[in-house]
């Protein structure tokens, strides 16, 4: 039973969350210094404990309503969009960005870990039978593979139209690969696994045809950009899977609120790498530009992703 001491002591927290509420509600998140910010998030995520062991209290109906309506309001604070500008779109990209997806870097890390275990396991079904390969892929790319073909060769004659529908494409993938998080994260670990598998065929139909420098300076230029968004993807997913498995403290429905938000802020990020890495596909990885440039420009731009994602991480850790 929950003491009128606890409730005295813990009002106190209360009515601070109310006051920065309250500065929120009229002058917006910006009011606030970086100081109170943390303070923000730490009295939600206290407020959120308090509503949970006061829920297990018949006779605090009243703290219980109290509590709700608070933590509501502070999730909206939080959580809800706010009018996005020109700036504060920069902003996003350029400063937070980096942060959010360093902090759900370990959702990142398991996705990327499920896709390689796929190519693995490609790798080592096309090598102990060589027939799967034709099955995997089917017979048209398999065809052209044994022809010494790239069958990306249709790309560079409809430039424009192709990237708009590379773009497309890309996009809807690392879109489905969040949203199958809903299913407890089984299509979003099933979707990571097949595209894992997928480049592990192809690889080694490649390189069984004397095809892999062709394949790889195709892949790489764009790749680079294209393979890290889906990892990031399947990421959001799997944080919007945990959500939903292990709410914590939260109820269920609070919980999906809070991952699933955390989770598009992690998703959206890859907008302009999926745009740029579709335009990429379709004007330069099926040129005719020499092996070793597209290789350079690949490892070029993977190093400007690296910078890009931990910029300011010197600056947190002190």
């Amino acid at each position: 039973m929950i003491s009128v001491s606890w409730i005295n002591k813990r009002q106190t927290y209360w009515s601070r969350l109310e006051s920065l509420l309250a500065r929120v509600k009229q002058q917006g998140l910006h009011a606030l210094s970086r100081s109170e910010l943390r303070e923000l998030g730490l009295l939600y995520r206290q407020t959120a404990t308090d509503l949970s062991a006061v829920r297990g209290d018949p006779s605090s109906v009243q703290q219980s309503r109290y509590l709700n309506q608070l933590l509501g309001r502070a999730h909206n604070a939080i959580y809800s969009g706010q009018k996005k500008t020109v700036g504060g779109i920069w902003q996003f990209y350029r400063q937070d960005y980096p942060r959010i997806f360093r902090q759900f870097l370990p959702y990142t890390t398991v996705a990327t870990a499920i896709f390689l275990l796929g190519a693995i396991a490609g790798l080592c079904f096309s090598l102990a039978d060589p027939d799967y390969m034709r099955a995997f892929i089917g017979p048209t790319m398999m065809s052209s593979i044994e022809r010494h073909e790239m069958w990306t060769h249709s790309i560079v004659s409809i430039k424009p139209q192709a990237s708009s529908a590379i773009m497309t494409n890309n996009l809807t993938v690392s879109f489905m690969a969040f949203a199958a998080g809903i299913t407890a994260g089984i299509g979003t670990l099933y979707m990571m696994f097949f595209n894992g598998m997928m480049i592990g065929v192809i690889g080694i139909a490649c390189a069984t045809y004397g095809m892999s420098v062709a394949l790889w300076s195709f892949v790489s230029p764009h790749g680079v950009l294209e393979l890290p968004a889906i990892f990031i993807a399947g990421g959001a997913g799997l944080r919007l899977a945990r959500a939903l498995l292990f709410p914590g403290l939260l109820s269920r429905r609070d919980s999906l609120a809070v991952g699933g938000t955390e989770a598009v802020r992690l998703l959206v990020g890859v907008i302009p790498m999926l745009i740029i890495a579709g335009t990429i596909e379709a004007f330069f990885s099926p040129s005719s530009v020499l092996a070793s440039l597209k290789f350079a420009a690949a490892a070029a731009l993977f190093t400007l992703l690296i910078v890009y994602l931990w910029s300011g991480s010197q600056n947190e850790a002190t």
